[in-house]
């Protein structure tokens, strides 16, 4: 009886990937609405020079398809998209992804949904899962004459491949994840980078440790090996550090400090030191982590610019100092709008309600996956995630687990609609609010963590209570019908 519901996934990205093959798995018709003409998401559209997975690779794998080959501990990003994209041929989802059309709208059309792309075409189905990510809407800084810049100028997720770098001067805005592993890697290319810096990063050290042929044979033939170093990894990076760090006062956070502020010691210059120091607690921030920015940042070719920026001109950036930094090349590693989620999409609900408006303060979701009023509507790495340096995949296999619970209590129980109630998700926001002034991201930096109030919005409680939640869903939360 369940396998009569027809599902439609919105992304083909690393979570819609999982939803499909998983679907597929278990006997379910299903469509795949993907914008680009890839899979891969995030991995597809970021290409920069050094980008590579900043959580160790064997925990950054499907439980059901783990890769004995990663070449690094934390692999290069162009090896995680060919990955995504073997995994993709391999469980022969491909054929059900509509590539290079965009949805448009979904609305709710008791008992289902119907689906329209941008080339007008319509889809109706039962359930949607929303696997759009969160890093998918490149953000520009705002800053007086940005795009009046007159050589090349592009975000670090619109990389140019075609423009020339080596022995040419960068201009580099952005000290974030994506900044340092630019940094890392364009140091020993160019003439000069400038590094414009808002805020310094804490930058936790980890070795960019090879796997060698023996090991990466050993994981080939001994499938066990391989679930016991992705399972011990997993231990320690969720239940262990990306657990810990969240409470402000367990201690986690200043032993990770007092790592960081070591790794600043191999900084010799005192003046250039003092600028890469946060002012802020290790943690507050998304953490960073790098094998060879400081290295890259002691080179003669980079100077880190700490003066605030009062223009983008048509020859460089001009700093609050009034030098003119002159460039061949500006690239703007400023992150991305965190709270776009589904949109532009318009998504309309029960009784014409639109989410638009629903999170017209801000985006939330009951436990992280679902909005009252919005039926058989769920979200993988939604609003609320755990995405603080937590394995992503990890999160969305336990999000489509939960919600494939949720539908098969409702087969069982003859219901075909299944939604949060309006209660549980208030009581839910109020107890994550509450709990997320507590966190270490609520002492005091600027982050992309923080929503228009100032309050954390990750999941500030501990991956084993995700975990549970996800694991044993709550129904008397829900309303079905």
């Amino acid at each position: 009886m369940a396998t009569q519901a027809r599902f439609g996934v919105i992304g083909a990205g690393m979570s819609g990937i999982l939803a499909a093959i998983k679907l597929q798995e278990a006997g379910f018709d299903y469509v795949v609405f993907e914008k680009a003409d890839d899979v891969g998401g995030t991995w597809r559209e970021n290409t920069y020079p050094g980008i590579a997975c900043d959580v160790p690779s064997h925990i950054y794998s499907y439980s059901f398809a783990l890769n004995p080959d990663w070449s690094y501990l934390c692999s290069p990003g162009q090896e995680v998209q060919a990955y995504f994209q073997s995994i993709s041929e391999r469980y022969g989802i491909l054929d059900n992804v509509r590539f290079g059309d965009a949805v448009a709208r979904c609305t709710w059309n008791e008992p289902g949904w119907e689906v329209e792309t941008a080339s007008g075409h319509t889809e109706q189905v039962d359930w949607i899962i929303a696997a759009t990510g969160i890093l998918h809407h490149p953000k520009l800084p705002d800053i007086p004459g940005v795009g009046s810049f007159a050589g090349p100028a592009f975000h670090s997720a619109r990389w140019d491949h075609d423009v020339e770098l080596d022995g040419k001067r960068i201009g580099l805005i952005g000290t974030g994840s994506s900044g340092v592993q630019i940094t890392g890697a364009l140091a020993p290319r160019v003439e000069k980078l400038s590094v414009f810096q808002r805020t310094a990063q804490w930058v936790v050290p980890m070795a960019q440790e090879a796997y060698s042929d023996e090991e990466k044979q050993a994981f080939r033939t001994d499938a066990d090996l391989l679930q016991d170093l992705h399972d011990k990894m997993s231990t320690g990076f969720n239940d262990g550090f990306g657990t810990a760090i969240l409470d402000a006062n367990s201690g986690i956070a200043d032993d990770f400090e007092a790592t960081c502020r070591a790794e600043l010691q191999r900084i010799d210059d005192e003046d250039l030191r003092a600028r890469l120091t946060p002012d802020y607690r290790a943690g507050c921030k998304r953490l960073v982590v790098s094998h060879n920015f400081y290295d890259a940042v002691q080179s003669n070719s980079v100077d880190i610019v700490t003066d605030d920026i009062t223009a983008v001109e048509a020859t460089g950036v001009r700093t609050a100092d009034g030098k003119l930094h002159e460039l061949d090349v500006l690239v703007y590693a400023t992150g991305f709008h965190v709270d776009r989620f589904m949109r532009p999409m318009r998504i309309e609900g029960r009784d014409g309600v639109l989410l638009d408006d629903v999170w017209s303060e801000r985006p939330t979701a009951y436990l992280a996956v679902a909005v009252p009023q919005f039926p058989n509507f769920f979200m993988l790495n939604g609003p609320n995630s755990p995405v603080g340096n937590f394995s992503l995949i990890q999160t969305a296999e336990m999000q489509f687990a939960y919600t494939m619970a949720l539908l098969d209590h409702a087969v069982g129980e003859g219901f075909t609609t299944a939604e949060p109630t309006e209660a549980a998700a208030a009581a839910f926001d109020d107890e994550r609010v509450a709990a997320a002034t507590e966190t270490v991201w609520a002492t005091g930096c600027r982050s992309w963590y923080l929503d228009d109030r100032g309050i954390p919005f990750a999941w500030p409680f501990t991956f084993s209570r995700f975990r549970s939640e996800m694991e044993q869903p709550r129904l008397a939360d829900y309303h079905f019908a």
